[in-house]
């Protein structure tokens, strides 16, 4: 089975501004620290969520094309090894939501 590169590009200005860039593919993720700044999902994009290191992540496709959506997932558990949170489940929906608090 082969396996994607992945690659992480950080802002230094912002530790919760990265982006997942698959080396072997065209998909690019960007992360968000929701309990750090708004989110407003993009209609055209993939939205997942998960918990990682006490903090709630979004993370939400750029341009995703057709082929890369599989690799989603992958990518996410690649981030969530990276900061050290294997087990960080993936979620379909903002859990927020479920507690009633508005995005």
């Amino acid at each position: 089975m082969n396996h994607n590169v992945y690659l992480l590009a950080t802002d230094p200005n912002n530790p919760c501004r990265d982006v997942i860039h698959s080396r072997d593919t065209g998909l690019k993720i960007r992360i968000f620290c929701l309990s750090d700044e708004d989110f407003h999902a993009d209609a055209n994009e993939i939205q997942l969520y998960g918990y990682g290191n006490g903090k709630l992540f979004a993370f939400e496709t750029i341009g995703i094309a057709s082929d890369d959506a599989l690799d989603v997932v992958e990518a996410i558990q690649w981030y969530a090894d990276y900061i050290e949170h294997p087990g960080m489940e993936i979620l379909p929906e903002d859990p927020r939501l479920d507690e009633g608090i508005a995005m």
